[in-house]
């Protein structure tokens, strides 16, 4: 089992700690009490540590002779805010995570959960088979796309031209469109398409929103109807809860104020706080599509209808940076919103030009969830093979003209 261990002097980050389901949480006011109560013994072999922020310099001595002292550690920092800068220094000195300063019991609790899952390859003193969790693409598959994608790119020969051409005559600016996506261990790469909109297509929505308002900002809520597996209930809390607070570990008297509205499930007690802050940060997931974009020009029209804008991918599949089949690369803004701890599996698999979720997404007419497609792609980086590379292949060759863009 993993310990738990508080580094700081934050009163309310130490109340949080204590009600963690399970853990009994040990406190250091120093880095030295600190890396003692991380010596290993009988009870647990490993250590996360959680590190509230405090002057830098102070902080960048006291983490960097934990990691030296003890390598059985995972240090998360517990911070308001970090520049890009501050980010790159604290990873440097040895941080291995970060987290809201205000994070709540409920978040704070699936970081310890994600890591314990993992144990095996969280961390330093681990043997390094378990340790360094890469995807290296199959000799198969690699030969596959590079004899594929060149033969590809020779017989299109006389598409890229036609389609580089008109780009050219329709509107100014570059032929390739270049925006970074995340792809297989998280590796971030030029992902190319054929430009198909205005080089100002910004300031045309800009216009267009001014003129009939900004339909694509507004989001509507969602209240979600209650299951018949859960019961909400408000303090005193009820026997049955009680019973399965005590079960993970929590008092219920401690745990909540008498306004605190809790939620309960067959296996789970959580804030509704929590719960709700959940879901608006699902529904902040959902992507919405445009109808008569007026930022697409009549070429990128057409280019997108038949998935013409996608053949420059077969240079990042030359490249190696894609495979033909796999899952989609994500842009970085999509990879930040979609991707969570639970999903981090996906990234431990090709990035793919067409993948699993897109031929199932066709098959239903275009209406996938977010949640549908994470689960598809974590699917095919289980279970990817030979036989299933070719299905895929086949139900999009089959589907290749289509009128939505996915």
């Amino acid at each position: 089992m993993i310990g738990v261990v508080y580094l700081g002097n934050n009163p309310e980050s130490e109340e949080r700690l204590k009600y963690i389901p399970g853990r009994l949480v040990q406190y250091a006011t120093n880095y030295k009490e600190a890396a003692s109560a991380c010596a290993p013994h009988v009870s647990n072999e490993h250590f996360i540590l959680f590190y509230e922020q405090n002057v830098q310099a102070e902080d960048i001595t006291a983490i960097t002779y934990l990691k030296k002292k003890c390598r059985n550690i995972y240090i998360i920092l517990l911070t308001h805010e970090l520049t890009i800068d501050d980010r790159k220094m604290y990873q440097k000195c040895g941080i291995n995570d970060t987290i809201s300063a205000n994070a709540s019991i409920t978040e704070l609790n699936k970081k310890i959960q994600f890591i314990s899952d993992r144990e095996g390859m969280m961390f330093d003193d681990a043997p390094s088979k378990h340790r360094i969790l890469r995807f290296k693409i199959p000799l198969w598959k690699r030969l596959f796309d590079i004899f594929f994608s060149a033969l590809a790119i020779i017989i299109l020969s006389p598409v890229f031209i036609i389609t580089a051409i008109a780009i050219r005559i329709e509107s100014k600016g570059p032929i390739i469109f270049k925006s970074k996506r995340v792809g297989t261990n998280y590796t971030i790469f030029d992902f190319l398409k054929f430009r198909s909109m205005y080089a100002d297509a910004e300031q045309r929505l800009k216009e267009v929103a001014k003129e009939a308002g900004n339909q694509y900002a507004e989001k509507e809520e969602e209240k979600e109807e209650e299951q018949d597996h859960q019961s909400v209930i408000t303090a005193p809390l009820g026997e049955e809860a009680e019973m399965m607070m005590m079960d993970m570990g929590m008092e219920s008297d401690m745990m909540i104020s008498d306004e605190e509205v809790m939620l309960v499930g067959d296996d789970f007690v959580v804030a509704e706080s929590d719960f709700n802050k959940e879901k608006e940060e699902e529904n902040s997931n959902a992507f919405v599509k445009i109808e008569n974009d007026p930022r697409i020009t009549k070429v990128g029209k057409f280019i997108r209808k038949y998935s013409i804008d996608e053949l420059p991918q077969l240079f990042n599949i030359l490249k190696g940076d894609m495979s033909i089949v796999g899952n989609r690369p994500l842009p970085l803004y999509e990879a930040e919103k979609l991707t969570v701890d639970s999903s981090i599996d996906r990234f431990m698999a090709p990035a793919g030009l067409t993948g699993l979720w897109q031929v199932e997404e066709r098959g239903k007419g275009g209406m996938m969830s977010a949640e549908e497609r994470k689960q598809l792609d974590i699917t095919y980086g289980r279970t990817y093979n030979f036989m299933l590379d070719m299905k895929i292949i086949f139900r999009t060759l089959t589907a290749f003209i289509q009128k939505d863009n996915v």
